[in-house]
């Protein structure tokens, strides 16, 4: 498998089962697509399913596909306890050009599905995905607590580089002297340090780096 994002965004997503993983990855799609979660019962609040559209059917095998049909879903999760569902939930994602994501099965193995959901570690605009290709989901979780604390501030950082950079673009500065400029910002402890305390802080610190760049940061 291939690492990517994808945009979801009026996108439909449909998800076959309302335990816990169902609720798990409506809540991690209805961020951006439209999500309807299809299950005989539902064992959460409507909130811990992120504001998805309920269904309380129970779809037989032989079903599934009318219901993939029905909502023509860019993604179908099979999250049931029926491996006769998912498998059904599989087959018909994939007859109708759809991504699928099997959450019985892990990771990269034979029949895991075309998508794994991995576990992320976010700070802004800035995300980091991690896959063990199923083999260890606790050194997934242990990985995403490390990068979490390592990543702090990061989401400020891209937000001030990002204005730098289109700034920079109509100064009389070089395409390498525009990168070398922002890669020294990046680079800066300082400047880490002072997104911490205020972004007003942080563009001083980052315009003295820019001035310096080139002569060393002093």
């Amino acid at each position: 498998m291939i690492p990517l994002y994808h945009d979801f965004t009026e996108e439909s997503v449909l998800v076959f089962g309302g335990g816990a993983v169902g609720a798990r990855k409506a809540r991690r799609f209805a961020a951006e697509a439209e999500v309807t979660v299809v299950a005989p019962a539902f064992e959460f609040g409507a909130d811990d399913y992120g504001g998805a559209e309920l269904v309380e059917a129970s779809p037989t095998p032989a079903e599934v596909a009318d219901w993939v049909a029905r909502y023509s879903p860019a993604l179908v999760v099979a999250a049931t306890d029926d491996e006769a569902v998912n498998d059904a939930a599989e087959r018909a994602a994939r007859e109708a050009g759809a991504l699928v994501n099997r959450a019985d099965v892990s990771g990269e193995r034979e029949g895991a599905g075309s998508v794994v959901v991995p576990a992320t570690a976010e700070d802004g605009d800035v995300r980091v995905a991690i896959s063990t290709g199923g083999a260890s989901p606790a050194l997934s979780k242990h990985l995403r607590e490390r990068i979490e604390a390592e990543i702090e501030g990061a989401g400020a950082m891209a937000e001030l580089t990002g204005r730098l950079r289109e700034e920079m673009r109509e100064s009389d500065r070089t395409p390498r002297e525009r990168r070398d400029a922002v890669r020294a910002v990046v680079r800066s402890e300082r400047v880490w340090k002072a997104l911490r305390t205020g972004e007003s802080k942080a563009r001083q610190e980052a315009d003295r780096v820019i001035r310096n760049t080139g002569g060393g940061e002093r």
